[in-house]
């Protein structure tokens, strides 16, 4: 009888066993599903980790810098594209309306924001992300002279942490060493056809390093002259070149703007491609938008102009015009990790406070 009742209470115990390993599964599935999803609502509509893949933003931004982006600062946009998260996978040819969710803060001049390459073909947030300084806002002018930025007629101040080409022209005939050059973060580019001047790429921290060397004349910016090319620019038919450029009015929603055959070269991206409608340049000068003859028209969205902090290495809006508000994704706000954490220091991406830059209306 004992041996009977020992041998139930082992198949008991068994079959109480064999009934919870399912529920276990179903555990399990459960908080992964949790997991992923709230995995999934963080990176849409909170924080979402980026990292820098080109050195366009040296030295604010190492390659290889891992960052959060924030889309609370100026709130999340809903999906427009239906796809499988963390792939580029999604149904081709199905948009839907894309709205923006309300952000505890504008946009600022002189933030470091990601956002989707305007002229690249395709749905907004499936098109390529982009990491560069806002450095006009909706109503700005701006203007680079010698490569001095201005917005609105006023200095647009390099930053420490940013890079541009500088000649080096030294007090006599006299080697620059390159270990010194890499002692200041100074990366030496070549020399100036026919002279013994040298150009080096760094930070203005670097060029004033040099400049106290006593063998060593002048430090200045190497500008490319007013007029010459360095290859296209925006807006199509302009005599712009990246250290010579504009000046340029970044469009504003609500603004009227005329349409001629000089604004037009500006024009014709936000009309058609970011704002969709269908446009018609005519023999007499006018135009007909979307089946109507007109000379102006009403902007229906905010833009910027942004560029990258490492002044000659960056593809940014000097070359292909302006962001639109729906393409912004959001802004950096702190770095996180780094490949090269020796030089780098985590934390923080500051904006720099551009106090007296108002819009000229």
């Amino acid at each position: 009888m004992a041996r009977t009742r020992r041998k139930a209470e082992r198949e008991a115990a068994r079959n109480g066993q064999a009934g919870k390993k399912p529920e276990g599964w179903k555990e399990t599935l459960r908080f992964w599903a949790w997991a992923i999803l709230i995995v999934l609502v963080v990176r849409a509509f909170l924080f979402e980790p980026f990292r820098i893949p080109t050195p366009s933003m040296e030295r604010t931004l190492l390659v290889g810098d891992f960052l959060f982006v924030s889309k609370l600062h100026y709130g999340a946009r809903t999906p427009n594209t239906i796809g499988i998260p963390f792939t580029g996978l999604y149904l081709e040819g199905l948009e839907l309306p894309q709205t923006r969710l309300p952000g505890f803060s504008g946009v600022e001049r002189g933030d470091v924001a990601v956002f989707n390459y305007p002229p690249e073909a395709g749905p907004i947030e499936r098109k390529t992300p982009y990491i560069k300084r806002l450095v006009g806002i909706p109503g700005d002018t701006v203007l680079l002279l010698d490569k001095v930025l201005y917005v609105n007629g006023k200095r647009f101040p390099l930053a420490p942490t940013q890079e541009q080409n500088w000649v080096v022209t030294p007090d006599g005939n006299v080697g620059i060493p390159r270990a010194q050059l890499d002692e200041v973060h100074a990366e030496l580019l070549g020399t100036v056809p026919g002279t013994n001047h040298i150009v080096v790429n760094g930070p203005p921290t670097a060029a004033e390093a040099i400049r106290s060397w006593p063998y060593v004349a002048s430090v200045e910016g190497f500008a490319i002259p007013e007029g010459r090319s360095n290859g296209p620019m925006f807006p199509a038919g302009s005599d712009f070149n990246r250290d010579n450029y504009g000046p340029l009015a970044v469009p504003q929603a609500g603004q009227r703007v005329a349409l001629t055959a000089a604004t037009w070269p500006a024009l014709k991206d936000i009309v058609t491609r970011y704002e969709g409608h269908r446009a018609e340049v005519l023999p007499d000068g006018l135009f007909r938008i979307d089946g109507e003859i007109t000379d102006t028209y009403t902007v229906e969205q905010d833009y910027y102009f942004a560029m990258g902090d490492n002044r000659d290495n960056s593809q940014d809006g000097r070359f292909w015009g302006f962001v639109p508000q729906d393409h912004l994704v959001g802004k950096a706000v702190l770095i996180f990790f780094s490949l090269d954490m020796e030089n780098r220091i985590l934390g923080l991406i500051p904006t720099p406070r551009l106090r007296g830059l108002k819009p000229i209306r």
